[in-house]
């Protein structure tokens, strides 16, 4: 089945489905699979001139936990590279997995849903580390960045780390954004660069808290592709360079509509009120009459975010809309089961249908979810936003496509951060009680 293909199916049907299991244990990768891996991340990384720095490297031997930061899809190429000649098993999401379920898991894939709580991913992170004596390529942001900015990571990371105490290094890029943006997939010939870091070492680990080893995770991933740019004065000369950078920076600040953003060629404008910025060689952005509210890509992203927090903090945020919905129960592909409701509030995501005469209600309470996925044109189908349980993931195109998909990646995270707030404070009360 191709990915790009609507399948519909029943919920009778898609209930007797096998599901992907996500409980079998990482194998090492067969030894012509990892040859050919490493023929096939050859060409691009020679051609990005991928530079690697390694910091304390040397004193890392055996089996080790790799955090690496995700900005598109060239990150694994980069991580064969930089691990060579050694392999390792990889922990990616199931739709990786279509229509090859078996050759990613003989070249030591480990499959998961995204944002949801899976407690095997732990044993097999535990198989990969000490029984196989090998590498373990986690990425914690758990989607490709929208900006080629740092996005939010789990706090149960370091919860991990310290119970576990697997050896932890970092694989940090800079220009893997910029080569192949997720909002473009345009493809750049642009310099790569890449800090390879033993982090932690199992005393290290030993002598740290929880949240200190969060904090030294966090430091680590700092980054930003569009200053890295900048700063060392590299040149897109793509003329589609600016080709759906409306899909990140959805909301114009000039006058403030969220659904009139669009975007051709190198310029960005505002189809409401005729705002237009031009995206230079540098992907600074600057306004046709002067009035240039943000230069910087990411500076416009996080403004959204700051619009999107007010909203959340004064109870106006609420977004309802129709939604085409896509299930993916495993490796075989996507399997269309109609049309929906999905409501994200103060409540949390609710998805609601009636399909086949049968009622569909999925519901996804605020702290069960620091984060989601978007997916910006998915295989030709749209705009999306996919919520997890452990059986099945839903992607869920938005009928209307005018609907802003990237308004809910900040708003699932600032929901989250303040349910967090009263939940703690609450808890501290009942304590002090």
């Amino acid at each position: 089945m191709k990915i790009n293909e609507i399948r519909y199916t029943t919920l009778d049907k898609l209930e007797k489905m096998p599901r992907f299991d996500l409980k079998a244990m990482p194998k090492k990768a067969k030894w012509y699979l990892q040859v050919l891996a490493w023929i096939l991340a050859l060409p691009e990384t020679f051609i990005t001139k991928i530079k690697i720095r390694k910091h304390r490297m040397k004193d890392l031997k055996g089996g080790y936990l790799m955090l690496c930061n995700h900005n598109s899809f060239f990150d694994f190429k980069l991580a064969t590279k930089a691990i060579f000649p050694r392999t390792a098993n990889y922990i990616v999401a199931i739709d990786g997995f279509i229509n090859r379920e078996k050759i990613m898991r003989n070249v030591g894939c480990i499959g998961k849903r995204k944002f949801v709580p899976d407690p095997s991913l732990i044993r097999q992170i535990d198989h990969s580390v000490n029984k196989l004596n090998n590498i373990c390529m986690l990425y914690p942001e758990a989607r490709y960045s929208l900006v080629g900015t740092t996005a939010i990571l789990p706090e149960s990371v370091g919860k991990m780390i310290k119970k576990y105490k697997f050896p932890v290094a970092t694989l940090i890029t800079h220009g893997h954004h910029l080569h192949q943006p997720v909002w473009n997939l345009r493809t750049h010939r642009v310099r790569v660069e890449a800090d390879m870091t033993y982090l932690l070492t199992p005393t290290e680990i030993d002598d740290l808290s929880i949240e200190e080893i969060n904090a030294k995770v966090r430091d680590a991933f700092q980054y930003n592709d569009y200053q890295y740019q900048f700063e060392n004065k590299i040149k897109i000369k793509d003329l589609q360079r600016a080709k759906n950078l409306h899909k990140p920076l959805y909301k114009c600040p000039h006058c403030l509509s969220e659904k009139h953003m669009s975007s051709q060629g190198t310029i960005l404008y505002c189809s409401h009120c005729h705002e237009t910025y031009h995206l230079d060689e540098y992907n600074q952005l600057h306004n046709h009459n002067g009035d240039t509210k943000f230069s910087s890509i990411p500076d416009w992203f996080e403004w959204e975010r700051e619009v999107v927090r007010k909203e959340v903090l004064n109870g106006q945020y609420h977004v309802e809309t129709d939604v085409y919905i896509d299930s993916l129960p495993n490796s075989t592909g996507f399997y269309r089961l109609g049309i929906g409701n999905l409501t994200h509030g103060a409540e949390g995501f609710k998805l609601s249908a009636v399909i086949d005469n049968i009622a569909f209600l999925l519901k996804k309470p605020i702290l069960t979810k620091y984060g989601v996925h978007i997916e910006y044109d998915y295989f030709g189908k749209g705009d999306c936003v996919s919520i997890s349980t452990l059986n099945d993931t839903y992607y869920l195109f938005p009928v209307n496509q005018d609907v802003p998909v990237t308004k809910y990646h900040f708003a699932v995270e600032e929901l989250y951060i303040q349910e967090e707030k009263k939940f703690n404070a609450n808890k501290t009360r009942k304590n002090n009680q």
